[in-house]
């Protein structure tokens, strides 16, 4: 952490390799969240496995600095983890649905957003800025995502677009994700860009 807290922020790298808004004009940019809501069936059965991902505390504080050196890391990882990863459905890899797991070569969207949470947790970024998130995508199909909360707004890591843009740069709507102050507990999110439906399992 002390490597990217310390280094300059270079925002313009970030406007020249993915085009995003200016840092005045990206500031700010958060999803507004709401109360607690139901967690989702196959992170509940993920956290019977791995019971740690459920009992993880961070307290209420700014998100991390968003600095070149993070950038950089946020950048490799969310490519590394797309390409080498075989995106498999939850039926085709285990005869059911809402199967959350850590992808071993092949998965779905969940299990490429928890493979990337995963590795930037390993690099020293807090829990509490790396949320799983779902939402729904323009036909209508539900989708997980990882959120990353930064100093420059709430970022989006998907195996579905290999850029990593701001949530408000996306055509999903949000509907609800992990809080950033307990991994076990899920909080609605007013995207007010759209109508969004309830939740989705």
């Amino acid at each position: 952490m002390g490597l990217w807290k310390r280094a300059p922020l270079l925002a313009a790298a970030l406007i020249a390799v993915w085009g995003l808004a200016t840092p005045a004009e990206s500031a700010g940019s958060f999803m507004k969240t709401g109360g607690r809501t139901t967690q989702p069936i196959g992170h509940y059965e993920f956290c019977q496995t791995y019971k740690q991902e459920c009992q993880q505390k961070t307290p209420r504080q700014s998100p991390v600095e968003l600095t070149r050196q993070l950038w950089s890391a946020m950048v490799k990882i969310n490519n590394a983890v797309n390409t080498s990863v075989m995106p498999m459905t939850d039926m085709e890899l285990w005869g059911r649905e809402e199967v959350w797991s850590y992808p071993d070569g092949a998965g779905d969207c969940e299990d490429y957003a928890l493979e990337k949470r995963r590795q930037l947790m390993a690099l020293g970024v807090p829990a509490g800025d790396l949320l799983m998130t779902v939402v729904r995508q323009p036909n209508g199909d539900g989708h997980a995502v990882l959120t990353m909360r930064t100093s420059l707004g709430d970022f989006i890591l998907d195996n579905l677009e290999p850029r990593i843009l701001s949530w408000e740069q996306t055509a999903y709507t949000y509907l609800k994700r992990q809080s950033e102050l307990h991994s076990g507990v899920w909080i609605k999110i007013n995207d007010g860009r759209a109508d969004a439906v309830a939740s989705v399992k």
